[in-house]
């Protein structure tokens, strides 16, 4: 019961982390001007929600003082631990990426404040923005760019390892590394739009957060929703045609069985309300993209909910 509700939260939050250095990353070699007011944004997000999103397990363990076992005595036969190893990855790589960005900004708030001076000296590393720096300092951004994408695919692919390298109906499937990949950029997509929506209405940044970065995205989460809706077609198709006993049981526990209204309102979510809202974005665009993406993140939970409660609840 509650137990799976942890889980739930935790490949939802990582999932949602993706925003930031997916979008962020991608933008950036891809050279896209348009993402400039967006990447920091992102960049953020992915740190404070990977943080989230560990947190989860300790609560799961049930003892945090457990927590050292894994580090003790944790076997690499054990998807598990490799999930510990890619997220430690993900978390200092994008704690760089984040960072290094922000070396010229320290420096002003070393130059500028009077308090808190020996911090911020320590964080800006001798910056004085030389042409030699600024020439180093990109050479790290892009550097860190190229590697933190492989990095959060492999994330995400490894978390889905963990459910589909077991026995359990429903959950023993090829398709879940990339289907997972894909889920986890749509959640993050439109936890940054969310995240972006509310940042510019607290501090009025009407001027550098315009309707057209809000159509970008909002093109971007509906190519995501078509995706997702292909993923989930083909996951579910098959294990129908298969119709393994056992595998039904959770096929039809999800569509008519108990968790008939989660089920559905994951495909509501997910797939009507942002065809509806995203399919012409001429006038209003921020309040589509907004219930869109409000839509979606409620859709993805469900979608991580009704992927491990059913399944969970007729194993084997």
């Amino acid at each position: 019961g509650s137990w799976g509700f942890y889980v739930t939260n935790f490949v939802f939050f990582i999932g949602s982390s993706h925003a930031g250095t997916l979008i962020s990353a991608i933008l950036r070699l891809s050279r896209a001007e348009w993402r400039r007011p967006i990447t920091r944004m992102a960049e953020v997000i992915t740190v404070m929600v990977l943080f989230i999103g560990a947190g989860q397990i300790l609560v799961d363990l049930g003892r945090p003082d457990r927590m050292m076992n894994i580090i003790r005595y944790g076997r690499y036969q054990s998807p598990l631990l490799w999930d510990a190893t890619s997220i430690s990855a993900y978390l200092t790589a994008s704690m760089i990426y984040l960072y290094i960005p922000m070396i010229p900004d320290i420096a002003i708030l070393r130059d500028r404040l009077s308090k808190r001076k020996l911090l911020y000296s320590v964080l800006a590393m001798g910056w004085r923005g030389t042409a030699r720096q600024q020439k180093v300092l990109n050479r790290a951004i892009a550097i860190m760019a190229v590697l933190v994408i492989p990095i959060a695919v492999s994330v995400h692919t490894v978390v889905s390892f963990v459910f589909s390298m077991t026995l359990q109906p429903m959950w023993h499937s090829t398709i879940f590394g990339p289907y997972f990949v894909v889920g986890a950029i749509f959640s993050g997509i439109a936890a940054l739009i969310v995240a972006m929506i509310i940042f510019r209405a607290a501090y009025g940044l009407h001027g550098y957060l315009k309707p057209i970065h809000f159509r970008y995205l909002g093109q971007l989460l509906l190519v995501m929703s078509l995706l997702w809706f292909y993923f989930t077609f083909a996951e579910y198709l098959t294990g129908y045609y298969g119709s393994e006993p056992e595998e039904m049981k959770v096929f039809w526990a999800k569509f008519t069985g108990p968790f008939w209204p989660f089920f559905w309102a994951m495909a509501l979510c997910n797939f009507v309300i942002p065809v509806l809202c995203l399919g012409r974005l001429g006038r209003h665009t921020i309040g589509k993209v907004l219930i869109a993406s409000l839509s979606v993140t409620v859709g993805m939970w469900l979608e991580r909910f009704i992927l491990v409660v059913p399944t969970l609840s007729n194993p084997r």
